[in-house]
């Protein structure tokens, strides 16, 4: 079964990646953290084979661009700033950005979507999206064995559960809860912000599928 991204669930990643096309930088650049060098649409580099950086990439940007974006894929962490300083002549138009988002990055997240919230195929649209959107910009781990990532995974593993026991007005309730993990303190306004966005965009299609 294929599931599409809901153009609300397209349009809150889109915001909250890159805000509208007249924002988009097309340099490479590290957000910080654990990212890796990052282009496009969130394409973060850290977290992605050289393989894979050369199929998305490779219809798109010349093939010595390709090279260089390929030689600082699995690249994550303060290496990463280098990396990106060293990138900063290249250029990611937006055209390209966007197709490698649309043929590649949705595909991709939503299957790593449907696999890391059993059932979720099921939900309406939009709360779909919300998943969708919440694993692009997370990551689809769900728990670990290292018990300081598990601490920060809880709330991801509340919505896989409340997802597979038909709970899903509970989930809004974990995405704001998961706010803790982006104090005031930390300057992280766009992701305690992207997940009260995400809450009502959930929230938004259940009401929507209880009234038709």
């Amino acid at each position: 079964m294929e599931h599409a991204l809901s153009p609300a669930a397209e349009t809150l990643i889109l915001n909250a990646e890159v805000g509208s096309p007249d924002d988009y930088s097309p340099r490479p650049d590290w957000p910080g953290g654990s990212s890796g060098v990052t282009i496009g649409v969130g394409y973060d580099l850290g977290y992605m084979a050289p393989a894979a950086v050369g199929a998305d990439w490779g219809p798109h940007l010349p093939a010595a661009a390709v090279k260089r974006l390929q030689q600082v894929a699995g690249i994550k962490g303060d290496p990463a700033r280098a990396a990106a300083d060293a990138l900063h002549d290249l250029s990611v138009p937006w055209d390209a950005a966007k197709a490698v988002f649309d043929a590649c990055d949705v595909p991709r997240t939503v299957a790593e979507t449907v696999s890391a919230f059993p059932g979720s195929g099921s939900l309406p649209a939009d709360s779909f999206g919300t998943l969708v959107s919440l694993v692009f910009n997370r990551g689809a781990l769900i728990s670990s064995a290292d018990p300081a990532v598990a601490l920060r995974r809880i709330e991801m593993a509340q919505i896989r559960d409340a997802i597979a026991q038909d709970r899903p007005a509970d989930v809004p309730a974990y995405l704001r809860a998961m706010t803790r993990l982006w104090p005031p303190s930390t300057g992280e306004d766009g992701l305690r912000a992207r997940r009260h966005a995400e809450a009502q965009l959930f929230e938004q299609g259940l009401a929507s599928a209880a009234t038709t």
